[in-house]
Formats: C-alpha cells, sequence, structure tokens
C-alpha cells in the first residue's frame, strides 16, 4: 500500500535545515551556506523509499520580519506547517531556546501539528551529558514526539531520522514521480546556485540584498555528435550602485568569480555544457518593494 509523509523542516536561520533537506533527499536541492536568510522559497525536497514517499518543504528560518521580502518569508513558514503531516523542529544544540523556537512551537500547537525535534550540531558539545539538560528544557516547551541529538554534518543519528517520520504517514497515491527529486525547475534551481556563489564569495551584508532572475534558458543543439549547450543569462539584482560595483568587482574578477563557480554547479546538476553570462542590475531598495519582489518571484511560495 502506498504511503505519503509531509514534512516541514522548520528552525531558526543557520540550524542546519537546508543541509539536512539535501542529505536526506540525496541530492542537492537547497543552497547552503553560513549566512542566514539563506533559503527564501519553500523548497520541496522529495524522495521516495520502498511504498513511502516523504516530501519535505525546506523552509526559510524564522526570523523577525524588517522588509517586504522577510514578510513573506514568515508567512511562508507558518503556511508550510498549517499544511503539513508532521513538522521537524531544526535547533542548534550549541545554542539556547529563542523566540524563534518558541514562536514556532506556538504554531505547531496552534495548527495541530505533531512535531520532532532534531537536536542538530551535537559534534559542537565535547560533553554529550550537556545534551540532557538541552533536551529537558525542549521537552517542557512542547510534547516533541521524538527527540533525536545529531549531527548532519558528521552524519550521527541522521538514519534514526526517516524511522521516526514513518509513524506520520498515511496511506494513498504517491503525489510526485518515484525518480524527481523536487518539484522546482532547473530555472529555479539554476539561480538559486548563482545566489549561493554570491554568497559565498561576499563577506559583507550585501548578499542579503540581492537576488537573481533568469531571462535566458534555451539549449542549443549541436549537429555532427558534438555537445548540446545552453545559453543561460541571469541578472543579479542588488540594492545599491555601490553594490552593484562591489559585485562586480575590479575588472569584473568578482562576477567572473561568481560565474565560474556557479557554472560548474550548473553544468553537475543539469549535465550538460553552459555557457553563461551574468549581470548585474540596481533596484533600489528592492526588499520592501512589493511589486519588485512580485515581478521576479523572488519570494514565490509555490
Amino acid at each position: 500500500m502506498s504511503k505519503n509523509v509531509f514534512i516541514a523542516v522548520t528552525g531558526r536561520p543557520n540550524a542546519g535545515k537546508s543541509s539536512l533537506t539535501n542529505l536526506l533527499v540525496g541530492e542537492k536541492i537547497s543552497i547552503v551556506s553560513e549566512k542566514p536568510q539563506t533559503t527564501r522559497n519553500k523548497i520541496n525536497g522529495i524522495l521516495t523509499r520502498g511504498d513511502t514517499q516523504y516530501v519535505f518543504t525546506d523552509t526559510p528560518g524564522m526570523m523577525r520580519a524588517r522588509n517586504r521580502l522577510n514578510e513573506h518569508m514568515v508567512k511562508s513558514v507558518r503556511e508550510a506547517v498549517s499544511s503539513v503531516d508532521c513538522a521537524v523542529l531544526m535547533a542548534d544544540a550549541s545554542k539556547k531556546i529563542s523566540n524563534i523556537e518558541r514562536e514556532l512551537v506556538r504554531s505547531f500547537e496552534q495548527n495541530g501539528t505533531p512535531a520532532i525535534l532534531l537536536l542538530n550540531k551535537i559534534d559542537l558539545i565535547g560533553d554529550k551529558e550537556q545534551l540532557l539538560p538541552i533536551i529537558a528544557e525542549y521537552s517542557k516547551l512542547f510534547d516533541f514526539a521524538e527527540i533525536i541529538p545529531i549531527s548532519v554534518k558528521r552524519r550521527i543519528n541522521t538514519e534514526k531520522i526517516l524511522p521516526a517520520l514513518d509513524k506520520f504517514a498515511v496511506e494513498g497515491e504517491h503525489f510526485f514521480p518515484e525518480d524527481i527529486a523536487t518539484d522546482r525547475t532547473e530555472r529555479f534551481l539554476c539561480a538559486e546556485l548563482i545566489r549561493e556563489k554570491i554568497l559565498w564569495t561576499m563577506q559583507q551584508e550585501i548578499p542579503h540584498g540581492t537576488a537573481v532572475d533568469i531571462e535566458e534558458f534555451k539549449t542549443r543543439k549541436k549537429s555532427n555528435g558534438a555537445e548540446d549547450i545552453l545559453d543561460l543569462s541571469a541578472v543579479i539584482i542588488c540594492e545599491k550602485n555601490s553594490h552593484k560595483g562591489m559585485i562586480i568587482g575590479k575588472g569584473g574578477e568578482r562576477l567572473k568569480q561568481i560565474g565560474s563557480l556557479a557554472r560548474k554547479d550548473i553544468e553537475e546538476l543539469l549535465g550538460l555544457r553552459v555557457n553563461l553570462k551574468l549581470f548585474v542590475k540596481v533596484k533600489e531598495d528592492w526588499r520592501s518593494r512589493e511589486n519588485v519582489i512580485s515581478e521576479y518571484n523572488i519570494a514565490d511560495d509555490s
């Protein structure tokens, strides 16, 4: 009998949600960086194992909304929690419980959503007995169906996660083909890979004020057995002219670096050669402008 289980992966920024989703799905479908606000959209990661299909919704890190983009991100988290079979609260075991975890727990309670707690980054804790009071504190916060100390980075106890989620699976035909890892389009994934490389290469606050829009995505069929080439052009949107200059870099070096790193990952993702062209455009204070967010589908919650 076929079964499905829809899971919202929630938590504060940098708790390891995207890394967990990628690990469980077995493919990179969510970009990863050390910077908060890396994930902006709900991204479904799909794993079909045996009769069960697991659909993981990697949500943006819960935060206090400071602009329209943040408002979209917070809304997407709350909507995700209200429409799943269970939620995962991803918490950093090396940090104290914050108002973010408390707010997420309130969402679980309000929606009657059962949840399991994953205490991530236990590899950062030398004496594992220190986990006991942390677990006790979280147990007072919410009646979690299960609490599992893990390390996504070191693959500690991650094999216990799927069995813990199985109890929430419901009978029914699978919603997605069994051979796909995400329902997101290749265009979306390519834009995210470019944005990831901006996050990796820029060390200041500028990456938070950037977005990527794919303008051209077209495959050129080669004759005489030559390899097909994807022509991909993308616009990096930033908030200030000074930011534009920093993204481009002296002599265009930083933009070339971003493009080189992104091209490599995109070619690996798509399995073909890529002719990548990047441009930079200024949209002042775009994170607070609803029309810009909508125009470029920057906070698309689908």
